[in-house]
This record gives structure tokens, sequence and C-alpha cells, in this order.
């Protein structure tokens, strides 16, 4: 942690996808810009793209991941989206089931000539084929989406909603709900600029919320997040945080086949938890240089009468692992690995390294071999952990390796007596 640094820009959030997308530039460089586009909070989701190239596409807003009830909906049948502009927006945490309900909001946006967006927990079929009628007769602009995530989620993400737009959300116990026609406030609407709906998500654009309490909202978040100790459930308020401040980007995988795509998906996906990882923690001289002169720190503590014998064979052990990495670098690339390792090791400047692409010794991080922080981290605490669980284990669970003789013995002439005069081929059983 003394020798790590944060992130300063976008160059070097391309260097770090770069390198943990298997040195695809093109990949880093994609990585780089959705996340200059979304913010560090943002979202960055992938799919399979309909192309032979990878795309990315930035959503500005706050994207659902639920789109419109019925196709009845859609208002242009073309590209099979329903757009609305200046929309109202009414949320509601549970089933609407009358539709008398809803017609002192239908009867104000129908005077105010707006469009009306209806976000619930659930819509009953009574309900949605009378807003459909309605719709196709008598040109009334409304369309219904069903409330996403599950459970505590889809209560949290609805008030996320209601805070973007400036809408309070209704049945909740305590909360507004919609009174009869004459008593009717338009206060519990919300809004927004814009509205498209697809079958399959929602964007809403240039929502009513005021800016306070956006900001407090997401405020609350951060602190959820920081606090949160389950994996799952710190996605989960990463995701609606994103929502709420930064954007959503879409990296759209193309390949010629399913298999090139699925690679492309899994370098996209290890460059994203890196870069994140990056961001969030900062990064450290990569090519096990970072390492290596972490290993000078043992060297002293070697030196330290307090530690007993067997402490001290420990920290020996520790300090030749996290001096292999740099090793089987410069190995793999056909020098001499200790020589390596102790050149480097002779250097002040803990940014300093061996580059084994370009042959030389260099400083990592100007250079661009860089790793974040989290990463190397963790993998040494990981490490440390496995192998003092085996240490410390008095029996192992393993599988035999299976009997491949075996295996290849079953080709014998059994299985292929029925081809006649081929019946000579049982000799292969000796395979």
């Amino acid at each position: 942690d003394v020798y790590k640094r944060q992130v300063k820009d976008t160059q070097e959030i391309v260097q770090v996808a770069t390198i943990s997308a298997n040195g695809d530039i093109a990949l880093g460089q994609l990585i780089g810009k959705a996340m200059e586009k979304v913010g560090k909070d943002g979202v960055i989701s992938t799919q399979d793209g309909k192309t032979m190239q990878t795309e990315l596409e930035v959503v500005d807003g706050m994207r659902i991941d639920r789109g419109y009830v019925s196709p009845f909906f859609v208002t242009d049948s073309k590209v099979q989206k329903c757009e609305f502009d200046n929309a109202v927006v009414l949320i509601s945490s549970k089933k609407l089931s009358n539709v008398r309900d809803l017609l002192p909001a239908l009867n104000y946006t129908m005077t105010s000539k707006r469009p009306l967006l209806i976000i619930a927990d659930d819509i009953e079929s009574e309900v949605l084929s009378t807003l459909v009628i309605n719709k196709l007769q008598a040109g009334l602009k409304v369309a219904c989406v069903k409330a996403p995530g599950f459970g505590d989620n889809k209560a949290a993400m609805l008030q996320d909603i209601a805070v973007a737009t400036g809408a309070q959300v209704l049945g909740e116990e305590g909360g507004a709900k919609l009174s009869s026609e004459g008593d009717f406030d338009p206060s519990v609407l919300g809004s927004v600029t814009k509205a498209t709906l697809t079958k399959d998500d929602t964007i809403l654009l240039g929502g009513g919320g005021e800016a306070s309490v956006i900001a407090e909202r997401v405020t609350l978040l951060r602190d959820l997040i920081d606090a949160e100790t389950s994996d799952y459930n710190r996605e989960k308020l990463q995701e609606r945080l994103a929502k709420l401040s930064g954007g959503v980007a879409l990296i759209k995988v193309g390949g010629a086949s399913e298999v090139e795509v699925g690679e492309i998906k899994d370098r996209i996906t290890d460059a994203l938890c890196a870069t994140r990882a990056a961001v969030q923690e900062g990064i450290i001289a990569g090519g096990g240089a970072a390492l290596l002169h972490a290993s000078k720190c043992l060297e002293k503590l070697l030196q330290d009468d307090s530690f007993s014998r067997d402490q001290k064979t420990g920290i020996q052990i520790v300090r030749d692992a996290i001096r292999l990495p740099a090793f089987r670098i410069a190995s793999n690339a056909g020098k001499q690995g200790a020589v390596i390792v102790e050149k480097v090791l002779e250097q002040t400047n803990f940014d300093m390294g061996y580059d084994a692409m370009n042959d030389k010794y260099c400083n990592m991080i100007e250079a661009g071999i860089i790793d974040p922080t989290r990463v190397t981290r963790s993998a040494l605490q990981d490490a440390a952990s496995v192998a003092g669980l085996m240490m410390t284990t008095e029996a192992a669970i393993v599988d035999l390796p299976k009997d491949e003789k075996e295996s290849a013995g079953g080709m014998g002439g059994g299985g292929m007596g029925g081809m006649g005069g081929m019946g000579g081929m049982g000799g292969m059983g000796g395979f």
C-alpha cells in the first residue's frame, strides 16, 4: 500500500484493461472509453452483438431492466418501441387491480395532454386490457412497466426511481395514496423529459427529481456499499448507484462464431474486474516488480532475533514465493530468471522492473506495465490462506486419476463385431 498510486487518467485505465485483456489494445481502449463515459460508479455490461465488430453503446439516464407489459403500448411499430416526451410518471409498490384507482391520474394527464408512464409491482389483466382499449380507441397516451428487481431490492429500486423522477411511491405503509378525483394531488406524480420503452428495458432521461435529494440518495448508497459484507448485495447496490449517478455502458461483443464471442466476453469481464479494482484501490508496478521489491522488507524480518526458527522459515517461504512471478516471466522470455531478479532487486526505485517484451529494465508505471493493487494483494492473501490450510490439515480428499489404459482398451472387437470383414480391428484394443 505504501508504493501504490491512484489512477489519474483514462490512459492508465486503458493500460490496466489492455494487460488484463491479454494485450488486446482495442479492447483496452474500448473499456477505457466506457469508464470515461459512465464514471467510476457507472455500470458496464456486456452482451452478444449482431455484427462482426465489438461496439460500445452508452446510455445516459436511468435504465430499468423491464420493458412494456404489452406490445399494444408500442408507438413506433417499425422498431417496436414506445417513446414518450415530457411524460408523467406514476409509481406504485402495490398490484394495480382496480382501474378506478387510476382515474384521477388518467384524467389529470388527459387534461394536461401529457403521456403517462405507470411503474407498478404488477398490473391486473382487467386494468391492463382497459388501458390498452383506451389507448387504441381513445388515443390515451399510456404505458405500463413492471417494477424491476425482487423482494427488498424491488422496493429499494422503486424508491430510487421515485427520487430520480420526483415522484412518490404509492401504496407504501404510511405513504402517499391515489385520492379521489376531487382531492387528487399531482405532486405524487414524477416527470421525465423522455421515456423509451422496449420489450426488454426502459430508459428514463431528464428525471424531475431535485438535485439535492438525488445527491443525498447517492451518498446513502455509497455508505451502504462501504458497510456491506455480501458480494451479491454490494453488486446490487453498485448497480443502483450507477443508475442514479453515472449511467450505463453496454459493450456489444461481435465475432465470427459463438466460441469467439464467448472468448472475447471472458476477456472483457477479466479486464472490467481489473479496471474497477484499479480505480478503487490504485495501481502498482506490474511484471512481478512490486512483489520483488516488497520481498526486501522480509529480508529485514529475517534479521530480527525476536522471531523463532519456525517463523523465520515461514518468512523465507513467503519471500521465495513472491519472487517467483518475476523469475517465471523472465524464464518464459528465454532469459536467466535468477539474474533478472537480482538486477531488479538492486534498484532503489520500487517502480523499476523488467520489461520482458522489449528485453529492458525500465520504470514499469511509465511503460504502462501495471497491476491493480487489489488483484496483487488478494492473490497473496488467498495463496497464504490456502497454504496455511494445507499445512494444518491432517488429511486431504482428492479424486483418483482415471485409468486411461482401461478406457482405451474398451475399443476392442466386441463393439465392432457387426462390421463383418472389419472384425480384425479388435486388435486396436492394444492402443
